[in-house]
């Protein structure tokens, strides 16, 4: 089965998780999708291969050859985002072009920087009513593709390959329940970036910021001086944060206070934010601006008007993966090997790699090939999945 057959056949499985189910998995369509990944790989006879109550899975392929390379974890996450709700139907755009693409629901992908780039490529894309995928399904593909390829007998000598696909990576809980005891890895790499080439070790510290404010309702004919309006309330909360601090107005290491969803009516409003900083000091500072504005509020609404719940997600894994430099290097030299050259830039997000680097395993982030992850216009080279099988290839091969 080519890394296409596979990927196709994964975003099938509609694994969208779900922040406000406590339960791990979130969704019950990731436990389906590691079911059957866990069957496909003991097909390929990996006999250890097997999903978790929780949903996590797992399989190893024992080194072959003399046994002198490193034992290499390769991860990546089962569940995708909910920014576009709806089941995917990806298209196929076969030696694309270079110019607009007009997808089925007259989405049109264009204006980008990096489309020219993959001219002459076979792209695939969504019909424009929901996110393709790619991130991760894409690096499970791509993971997959080279299980299969390890397992035949004809395989290059290698050191120890431990698998491990994971759930609710995109509502921050990816890493809560892994095994990391017994992964058996010495290291590991995330495979959840995005442009071919991108080597990433430099995240965010990251941290969810809940706001509940609560109203008082009064019939609008006898309001005055007794209503308290708790949309407006939150309304207000939202205009003191620095709108110049937003995503779309920040890049490279600038971080941000982003609105995610709001809902609300007189007698109560839900804000709820993520807050992102590479700087640990002024990530810190972020959260106790939030904090601050709360207390304001409830100084001018009456204690108990403004709630605000902060949690941590992850911190920025810099800390512990430059203590490994090898790793970075033999990650670059993978690339190198197959003619890619490494883009080292930081990750304006985070992986699962941030919280298992701070779990006991140094786990920096490696390339899927995909683009515009999150949204309608996300799409993927068919090549850049090719090439990224043959870079894990190179990465687990004995020295």
């Amino acid at each position: 089965m080519t890394v296409l057959d596979r990927f196709l056949k994964y975003v099938q499985v509609e694994t969208t998780s779900n922040e406000e189910n406590p339960g791990c998995p979130s969704t019950p369509g990731q436990k389906v999708l590691g079911a059957m990944l866990a069957e496909e790989m003991r097909e390929m006879g990996i006999a250890d291969a097997r999903m978790d109550e929780h949903g996590y899975v797992y399989g190893t392929i024992p080194a072959k050859g003399k046994g002198h390379a490193p034992a290499i974890g390769l991860i990546a996450h089962m569940d995708t985002s909910d920014g576009v709700q709806g089941k995917t139907t990806p298209q196929i755009v076969k030696n694309y072009d270079g110019g607009p693409i007009t997808l089925k629901n007259g989405v049109v992908i264009d204006g980008f920087d990096f489309l020219s780039d993959l001219k002459g490529m076979d792209l695939v894309v969504t019909s424009g009513d929901s996110v393709l995928g790619a991130d991760d399904k894409a690096g499970v593909a791509e993971i997959m593709s080279l299980c299969e390829d390890m397992t035949r007998d004809d395989a290059p000598d290698h050191g120890k390959i431990c698998i491990a696909f994971t759930p609710d990576e995109e509502i921050g809980r990816g890493a809560d329940l892994f095994d990391v005891a017994n992964f058996g890895a010495d290291f590991g790499y995330t495979v959840d970036g995005g442009a071919l080439g991108e080597l990433e070790y430099e995240c965010f510290n990251a941290t969810s910021c809940t706001v509940a404010v609560k109203g008082v309702n009064i019939h609008p004919g006898s309001a005055k001086n007794q209503m308290k309006n708790a949309s407006l309330i939150a309304m207000e909360f939202a205009g003191m944060l620095p709108a110049w601090e937003r995503p779309e107005h920040t890049e490279g290491y600038e971080g941000f206070y982003h609105l995610a969803s709001m809902k609300g009516d007189e007698e109560e409003a839900i804000l709820k934010y993520i807050i992102r900083d590479h700087d640990a000091v002024k990530a810190e500072a972020r959260k106790q601006t939030v904090l601050r504005i709360g207390e304001y509020l409830n100084a001018k609404y009456g204690d108990g008007t403004v709630r605000v719940d902060l949690r941590d997600s992850y911190r920025n894994m810099k800390e512990i993966v430059e203590q490994h430099p090898e790793i970075l290097e033999k990650a670059k030299a993978a690339f190198r090997a197959c003619g890619v050259e490494p883009i080292i830039t930081p990750i304006r997000g985070g992986t699962d790699g941030a919280r298992l680097s701070y779990m006991g395993l140094p786990c920096p982030n490696l390339s899927t090939g995909g683009y515009n992850f999150h949204g309608r216009k996300e799409l993927i080279p068919v090549q850049a999945m090719e090439k990224m099988v043959a870079v894990l290839k190179k990465l687990i091969a004995e020295d």
